[in-house]
């Protein structure tokens, strides 16, 4: 890397690691450490002289976050996977013969903040009622080059914490490190999925893996991703959906499969959104709509209490309850509720005259189903804070969906609301293959008017309806969505390793000129 664009640390911290290649020091070692037991392990377990014995010897590994230096002796700070604990440095401990260059240079001018190291000591109680290490051994396991941003924390409570959005979302592994609490949220995102994992698998259900790449992206109404697949010269897409192949597994003989998808979509990033997100779908043979909803409850309930031990999941201010059972309301009573107006009935343009009085932009190219959505997200959606369960959709909107058992016009679905966003969408799912392609059709008409988020024919799915698949409920949850919920964090971005940004500036100018020394 051309060294015009470091900054004096850096610089600064690459000269430290010349002095100590100088001093034979390998500061990338490669052998194993032999750690023998945590920070936090410790911290909960020392009972000082009741049980000193029994951490007379340990051996643990972390990341320097503090230095404190008292001339002969100094405090440190190390930071591992499992929290903090202070280390006792002194230099006739380290240093034992006559040569002190371990301690007084090593220690003192070679290690910085950031920097991975190994020790080993007897853990005490300090005389300000600190549990600590005294340390009697330390070896460098790897050099920082990079200088971390100073958090400073006192008594208890956290200064010049990093905040930024940009910098967090950009380099998580530099915000878990100088916000260690952040890890806590992804640790509950894997509590909440094995959570759910063990609720279907309890019911013998089984998880399968389906396509990513997919020469036709059916099973949702979005924009995709297109690649093209060169040994086959032929266009392929991200997946929108896995719902079409796993109904293809229900044709074939499976009566409960799900699948944990990644997902990708084309389409506008915000604090729901990002193009490429988790999904959680399963189908269930011989079910409909009706049983999904109670199940869909039940599984909530069960995954809020595995996450934080209680049905009640704050988001800012808001309590949410998760527990059984949720409110359920059409999606037309809904609309006629918030808004005043019933639009049942309605054709496409007396659904346009309604968006107009309504205040709500309707484009040329979105037929009825897209209309009636438009003012349901609109002025509806966000009134409905706790679980509500909205049911019973226009056909239109449903081209996937069994046609409603006793209301003409309508289909057996459901989306459950929470927080003002969807977190599910479920189906009685349409196993009729005639009707199915007519419903494609209908889609194929809306892609030629414009609509770029319309369902593809997928006619190997039809092929695979026509070999019979038995009356099936399937559904999706948004695990993104539902990590938010749980884990009260504004944001998808806040919930996700590593969210979609733009390119870096600095790194692009970086990576652009190391290209052209070349």
């Amino acid at each position: 890397m051309n060294t015009e664009h470091l900054s004096e640390q850096q610089i600064i911290r690459r000269e430290k690691l010349k002095e100590f290649s100088r001093l034979g020091i390998d500061t990338f070692p490669a052998e194993s450490y032999p750690v023998s037991t945590t920070a936090a392990f410790i911290k909960s377990n020392y009972k000082g002289d009741e049980n000193k014995d029994d951490f007379s010897e340990v051996c643990v590994a972390g990341r320097v976050v503090s230095i404190r230096d008292m001339g002969k002796a100094s405090f440190a700070v190390l930071q591992d996977s499992t929290g903090k604990i202070q280390l006792y440095i002194r230099r006739d401990d380290i240093a034992k013969d006559e040569d002190k260059t371990l301690y007084n240079i090593v220690w003192k001018k070679l290690i910085d903040i950031g920097d991975i190291i190994g020790v080993k000591g007897y853990v005490f109680t300090t005389k300000t009622g600190e549990t600590s290490i005294h340390v009697s051994e330390f070896k460098i396991l790897s050099k920082s080059l990079r200088p971390l941003p100073v958090v400073k924390e006192k008594d208890g409570e956290t200064f010049d914490e990093v905040t930024d959005a940009e910098f967090r979302y950009r380099q998580r592994y530099a915000d878990l490190i100088v916000n260690p609490h952040v890890k806590e949220i992804f640790i509950k995102r894997t509590k909440m999925m094995n959570a759910i994992r063990d609720f279907l698998n309890e019911r013998g259900a089984l998880e399968v893996d389906t396509p990513v790449l997919q020469n036709i992206p059916g099973g949702a109404a979005a924009r995709p991703f297109k690649t093209h697949h060169n040994a086959l010269d032929i266009p392929f897409y991200l997946r929108i959906a896995n719902e079409l192949f796993l109904k293809r597994l229900i044709v074939g003989g499976f009566d409960w499969v799900y699948e944990f998808s990644r997902n990708f979509r084309n389409e506008g990033m915000d604090r729901t959104h990002n193009p490429e997100f988790t999904v959680l779908e399963f189908y269930v043979a011989y079910k409909d709509y009706l049983w999904m909803m109670h199940t869909t409850e039940l599984l909530l309930e069960k995954t809020a209490l595995a996450v934080n031990g209680t049905t009640i999941a704050m988001s800012g201010d808001k309590e949410i309850d998760f527990k059984a059972p949720y409110k359920r309301i059409s999606m037309y009573d809904a609309i006629k509720e918030y808004t005043g107006i019933d639009i049942s009935g309605k054709d496409e343009d007396g659904l346009r005259e309604v968006c107009k009085q309504l205040g709500i932009h309707a484009d040329k190219t979105i037929g009825k189903g897209k209309l009636i959505d438009e003012i349901f997200s609109e002025k509806c959606e966000g009134h409905f804070v706790q679980p509500t369960f909205i049911i019973d959709y226009p056909v239109e909107m449903s081209p996937l969906t069994k046609k409603h058992r006793s209301k003409p016009g309508l289909v057996e679905r459901f989306e459950l609301i929470v927080n003002g966003k969807e977190i599910a969408n479920a189906y009685s799912e349409l196993n009729d293959p005639l009707e199915q392609k007519e419903r494609f059709e209908e889609q194929s008409k809306l892609m030629e008017r414009g609509d770029d988020e319309a369902m593809y024919i997928d006619y190997d799915f039809l092929r695979a309806l026509e070999y019979g698949m038995p009356p099936t409920s399937g559904i999706g949850f948004g695990i993104d969505r539902m990590a938010m919920l749980l884990t009260n964090q504004p944001s998808i971005q806040d919930v996700l390793f590593f969210p979609q940004m733009r390119p870096e500036k600095k790194i692009t100018e970086e990576k652009d000129t190391e290209t052209a020394s070349k």
